[in-house]
């Protein structure tokens, strides 16, 4: 994050000066849509990586996939949560249409992080289309006119590609590749087909 702030800082400063406009000062710049932009369009494409990750491996496998549930047998995450059990968190003990949620929590959270960092990204791509588009002396667009536009989807579009390889990455080469001491991986010695543990 460090190193995104400083050198995000100097290339806006570098876009401002080319446009005959004023540089900003470093807590000005936390307030520009570049910041705005450029973080939660990160943001958003990890939360709907991990959030389709989630639910993803609910139901589809991968034969050999250290990521994948195993074919052959029952999953301990699959059981059915017991009050009873010594530990059990709040949710699980109260029971109901808690419980039901907290079944569902981290798809939901992560789904709802998703959708916050979509509208910050939203919002600090158009605050950064109508800053340029002020230093050129152009009309501003507006939230429903920007929604169609080719730059925020090609945003969008370009992390969720790199996410969404990456997630295919880590299942495929998880197969055949091993790395010792890797909760990713599977034990060394395990054959291809085998499931990770």
């Amino acid at each position: 994050m460090a190193g995104q702030i400083i050198f995000g800082f100097e290339e806006y400063n570098k876009e401002l000066i080319e446009e005959g406009a004023s540089a900003v000062t470093l807590s000005s710049y936390f307030a520009t849509g570049h910041f705005i932009e450029s973080t939660f369009e990160n943001w958003e494409s990890e939360f709907l990586q991990m959030a389709l990750l989630v639910v993803l491996t609910i139901f589809l496998q991968q034969k050999g996939s250290s990521e994948s549930k195993d074919f052959d047998k029952d999953e301990e995450v699959d059981r059915e949560p017991l009050a009873s059990r010594k530990g059990a968190p709040g949710p699980v003990k109260k029971g109901g249409l808690i419980l039901a949620l907290y079944k569902h929590s981290l798809t939901i959270v992560l789904f709802l992080l998703f959708a916050l960092s979509f509208l910050l990204h939203f919002y600090g791509s158009l605050k950064d289309e109508n800053e340029q588009l002020s230093l050129k002396g152009k009309t501003l667009e507006t939230a429903s006119q920007y929604i169609t536009d080719s730059r925020f989807w090609f945003e969008s579009f370009q992390n969720w590609q790199s996410e969404f390889l990456s997630i295919f990455a880590i299942i495929v080469l998880s197969i055949f590749l091993r790395q010792i001491g890797s909760s990713q991986s599977k034990p060394v010695d395990a054959p291809h087909m085998e499931k990770g543990e």
